[in-house]
């Protein structure tokens, strides 16, 4: 039987807080990496469902999670993952990621 990943929601909110529970538990740099996981899985998800693109919301805070987020972004864009990615016009809190060309 083939594996099949859940459709992702086209915006996406990558504060732990969105996605986590019993955030007390975890220490900032543990919540970073596991909201990075969680952009890796519903970004792999939206390239299997074969979204045109995907919308991420790091938002401001100190700017740690923008930062990595960008990162992990310029990974995927030099391995070809996907086509582009900016800031969104309107609020800059959101990166939309495009993925096909």
């Amino acid at each position: 039987m083939a594996r099949t990943l859940p459709r992702p929601s086209k915006t996406v909110d990558l504060h732990a807080e969105a996605f986590l529970n019993n955030l007390d538990t975890y220490e900032s740099d543990e919540l970073l990496a596991e909201s990075l996981e969680y952009m890796r899985e519903m970004l792999d998800a939206a390239i299997y469902w074969n979204y045109t693109e995907i919308r991420f919301i790091h938002g401001k805070g100190k700017g740690m999670l923008r930062q990595a987020v960008y990162e992990e972004l310029a990974y995927y864009k030099r391995n070809g993952a996907i086509a582009n990615y900016h800031p969104a016009y309107h609020n800059d809190d959101i990166v939309v990621v495009h993925i096909g060309l």
